[in-house]
């Protein structure tokens, strides 16, 4: 048995075959309903409404929580939690208390198992993560019926209420439980997590109660949903949830054994990944302090990396073939690319053709430097493929163009930017860093027709 003092996150550890009373009590008269919500770092938790956990009565997940809407009178609550698999699980837990004008979350539920059900449902792949809720329904009095949830859509009903979603991201290269609990603790609430965490956007009763966001494996994120009442100026959060994008439990592209970038399925495809950026990042440091030095060798860096990225994607989406065997290609005909130019070079001369072809690889990084800022999550780009890549395009011709005045110092400019960014790559490939994602968004967007829709913001470096 562990009591629960509102607003106040107790710490749970459950054994198996061991059920946990979670007891509130002395709730004051004016609460109308009240949220438990469990969070565990990766390991199921059920919270349920009885001691035997039953369908619409219980919920497992590593994020769970439950809504109880009081009786006139009632000033206690029991809840009751479980580990659903042979193993114990320890995890944190709160209580959060709303009033009759709070809307209430998920109240119109009609998708899951619970009849009111206030949590965030997450699914994640190699490109996007999406999350999905239960509309939620307007406050009512204790003992009252509840409001029709779909009677009209006037301004007295819950059409009027909408919807902030908030990302929280947690400490980069930190996938202790305690910066999870630390990071959850902050942001459960409504206050915490305005304060602490950045609204993506605000969605109306009208619109889809969904959102799409860019997967970042190996970075921790908390999303909430807070859903308000424009007319009370009321609130409630539904429960937060939390992924890493990646899992704890696979031995082999696990969030422990993360680092390289990650387009490899299997450890296999690690090694190779590995292998490539690492060549990549030793020829990136070249070109970077002695490319237009030695010309020859950074028109070969430049055909390479230009006809190997051009190929990996044709291959990727064109073919079924193993990542190996696209990345080994793609690294085949990337040396075919370097050493046409390399021949174009030694057969014209045209300096003015080279520098075109060497300056829209640095057209290409500076398009989607321009994209990887907010800036990309505009509607416009993401409703639209044609307006995104009709503007990426452009940003990439003009580079060049702006520097066929001045071949040198673009030149120039090239070796040192392309160069550099090579380098992050091969970093990427044994640390995580967020930089790698300016051209691994692209990336996702050329491989996943459905990847527009996402939203693509990552965590800045922190120093310390």
């Amino acid at each position: 048995r562990v009591i629960f003092l509102p607003g106040t996150f107790q710490n749970v550890s459950v054994s198996q075959n061991e059920t946990v009373q979670a007891v509130v009590s002395r709730i004051p008269s004016e609460v109308a309903f009240v949220t438990l919500q469990f969070h565990t770092q990766h390991r199921n938790a059920t919270l349920s409404y009885t001691r035997m956990p039953g369908l619409g009565l219980s919920l497992t997940a590593v994020d769970s929580g439950l809504l109880s809407a009081l009786e006139p009178g009632q000033a206690s609550l029991t809840l009751f939690l479980s580990s659903p698999d042979a193993d114990t699980v320890a995890g944190t837990g709160v209580i959060l208390l709303y009033s009759s004008t709070d809307p209430v979350p998920g109240a119109c539920n009609m998708e899951f198992n619970l009849d009111i059900d206030p949590n965030v449902y997450i699914h994640y792949s190699l490109y996007e993560t999406t999350i999905r809720f239960a509309p939620a329904n307007l406050g009512y009095e204790r003992g009252e019926t509840p409001p029709a949830c779909d009677k009209s859509t006037e301004t007295d009903t819950r059409w009027r209420l909408q919807y902030d979603i908030y990302q929280y991201f947690l400490p980069e290269n930190d996938l202790s439980e305690r910066s999870l609990f630390s990071g959850i603790q902050a942001v459960a609430d409504i206050q915490g997590m305005m304060e602490s965490g950045k609204r993506i956007m605000t969605l109306l009763s009208s619109d889809k109660s969904m959102a799409v966001f860019n997967s970042i494996p190996g970075q921790g994120v908390i999303y909430s949903v807070i859903v308000r009442d424009p007319l009370l100026n009321t609130s409630a959060s539904y429960v937060p949830v939390h992924t890493y994008a990646c899992s704890f439990a696979s031995t082999l592209d696990g969030c422990q054994t993360l680092g390289e970038l990650l387009c490899a399925s299997d450890a296999q495809g690690k090694i190779s990944t590995k292998v490539f950026f690492t060549i990549t990042g030793l020829a990136g440091l070249f070109v970077c302090f002695f490319g237009h030095r030695f010309f020859k060798c950074e028109l070969f860096c430049m055909g390479f990396s230009f006809a190997a990225f051009f190929f990996f994607v044709l291959i990727t989406r064109t073919t079924g073939l193993d990542y190996n065997i696209c990345l080994a290609v793609s690294a085949v005909i990337g040396v075919v690319g370097g050493v046409l130019l390399v021949m174009s070079w030694w057969r014209f001369g045209s300096v003015v053709a080279c520098i075109v072809v060497v300056g829209l690889m640095l057209g290409f990084l500076i398009a989607s430097t321009v994209l990887f800022t907010p800036l990309g999550d505009l509607d416009v780009f993401r409703h639209s493929d044609v307006v995104f890549w009709v503007t990426f395009c452009c940003i990439m011709v003009i580079v060049p163009l702006f520097f066929v005045r001045w071949p040198r110092e673009g030149n120039i400019t090239t070796c040192g930017v392309v160069g550099a960014y090579a380098v992050i790559l091969a970093v990427n490939a044994y640390i995580y860093t967020s930089l790698s994602y300016i051209t691994l968004n692209i990336l996702k967007r050329f491989l996943n027709n459905n990847f527009s829709a996402a939203f693509t913001d990552v965590p800045f470096q922190t120093i310390g």
